[in-house]
């Protein structure tokens, strides 16, 4: 009897035991699992970093494209306004060719025909209205008349002065005078026999010349017409009593240095 009591009683404090170790087992699981979780949870109720006091959550509301376009273009440097042209030279270095036809009237007229005509000329503007200059020019001709000569040339050089109006920044017009010397250059007496021996010789020759230009956005540059008439006195026919006059009709171009 006693030891049947007594087992039971072993057995009852056994089970209360085994009770007590596993709620102390569940406790300290439940205890770990609270101390796992528990800085999560305070990690996520947490609010988003700041910089300075300022929260950096940022809501699908507070976001402004066209401002941020707005704000990149204005940060872009628009283009610098256009500059006007510069002006022409008044005052310069100034190289002038021209091309076009030389014809003569007179009896030097009759014996030979026009032909291609090259002329240049460099000269410094003094003034805004003078230059002083010198010239060159060269042209080529035929006798129409027998003996037939072939092609020859007529050349000449000589000087003067140019007086110049202009009258807005971008046209103006021109006269100038000048003398110097011309010769034909062909074989001896080949002009002699129809009349013309002082043209195988330099002789003397005073004109003048008219001209119009245009001055271009490019100020070393100018475009032009021109035209001029001399006295060549060298082609003026033996026992002849006509004036002997060499005409000239260019398109020309200038440079200025």
């Amino acid at each position: 009897m006693r030891t049947t009591v007594s087992r039971k009683l072993t057995q009852l404090a056994a089970g209360t035991w085994i009770r007590t170790a596993r709620t102390a087992q569940i406790g300290v699981l439940a205890a770990g699992f609270a101390m796992a979780t528990a800085p999560r949870s305070a990690r996520a109720a947490e609010p988003a970093a700041t910089h300075d006091g300022v929260s950096a959550e940022i809501s699908p509301e507070s976001i402004d494209l066209q401002k941020d376009e707005k704000a990149a273009s204005a940060d872009v440097p628009g283009p610098p306004p256009e500059a006007p042209p510069p002006l022409p030279y008044k005052k310069s270095l100034v190289l002038d060719s021209s091309v076009g036809v030389l014809l003569f009237f007179g009896d030097f007229g009759k014996a030979v025909p026009a032909g291609p005509y090259l002329r240049t000329q460099l000269g410094y503007e003094v003034f805004k209205w003078l230059m002083i200059f010198g010239e060159g020019d060269l042209g080529f001709t035929e006798t129409g008349e027998a003996p037939r000569t072939r092609a020859f040339p007529i050349f000449g050089f000589g000087g003067g002065a140019r007086f110049t109006a202009r009258f807005t920044d971008r046209f103006g017009a021109y006269l100038q005078g000048s003398v110097g010397v011309m010769k034909a250059d062909v074989a001896k007496n080949a002009l002699a026999v129809l009349g013309f021996k002082n043209a195988e010789d330099l002789g003397l020759y005073a004109g003048g010349r008219v001209g119009l230009e245009w001055y271009q956005l490019d100020r070393h540059f100018a475009l032009g017409v021109t035209a001029g008439l001399r006295d060549a006195t060298g082609f003026a026919k033996t026992g002849g009593s006509g004036t002997p006059l060499a005409f000239d009709a260019c398109a020309s171009l200038r440079y200025a240095f």
